[in-house]
């Protein structure tokens, strides 16, 4: 059991740190593209970020190999794969739930993360990346990363979730976490501008976060910013 617990483990691990790799590498190549000299005199942090996003990677993929081992040979999760096991409205309406709590996870923890001790301890490697890159999507220090990493694996056993699902809530973790940090608007202006933009997490939001740290705390969503006072609105320098 532990032997295939651990391989599963590695091969989590493996897939996170690739998915990281492919994602922000092809994003990064688009900025150099759109931005041209935006990662000038940047090599010493990208080598960083991709270090301290590497560790992250394993840390993110021990919690996901034990669920996955878990689902797989002992049925322990809610993941599911026949479609008609619950209403075909309800195939998009989970991914949503999970969105919806891993934000209000995500603000919470990342709130507090910003009283002055747990920053020094755990956030201020993120926000050594100045400015961010998209390589910085995971540059966390590992106690961040385990606040982080918990998130999904919790959900899997509480949250009934189709497995196609369950993979779009990675891409857009993945899409989101890594387009929120290169420094440039890459959704268009009149989507980020326009009402339902007004709700959503974008790079134009969460710049300003890294350019003011007190505000603007959320991951996908503006609610819990607004209802708590802490949204000052897109970034100027963008």
């Amino acid at each position: 059991m532990w032997i295939a617990i651990t391989l599963s483990a590695l091969a989590m691990t493996a897939i996170v740190a690739g998915r990281y790799l492919a994602s922000s590498g092809i994003f990064a190549a688009i900025t150099n593209r759109v931005r041209p000299g935006y990662h000038a005199g940047l090599g010493s942090q990208i080598r960083r970020e991709i270090g301290w996003s590497l560790v992250s990677a394993a840390i993110y993929g021990i919690p996901a190999g034990v669920v996955a081992w878990g689902w797989q040979e002992r049925g322990w999760t809610q993941i599911y794969t026949d479609p008609g096991a619950y209403p075909l409205w309800y195939l998009p309406l989970a991914p949503l739930l999970y969105l919806l709590a891993h934000d209000a996870w995500f603000y919470w923890t990342h709130r507090l993360m910003h009283r002055p001790n747990l920053f020094r301890t755990m956030h201020a490697v993120h926000h050594a990346s100045r400015p961010p890159t998209a390589w910085a999507a995971m540059s966390f220090h590992p106690w961040e990363a385990i606040t982080g990493a918990v998130v999904i694996p919790v959900l899997v056993f509480v949250i009934p979730i189709h497995v196609a699902m369950l993979g779009v809530v990675l891409i857009v973790m993945t899409v989101m976490g890594v387009t929120n940090h290169m420094g440039w608007e890459i959704f268009p202006r009149r989507l980020v501008h326009s009402k339902l933009g007004g709700w959503l997490i974008t790079a134009s939001h969460h710049q300003r976060h890294h350019e003011e740290y007190q505000c603007n705390y959320g991951l996908y969503f503006r609610h819990w910013d607004r209802f708590c006072g802490t949204d000052k609105g897109l970034s100027p320098n963008i």
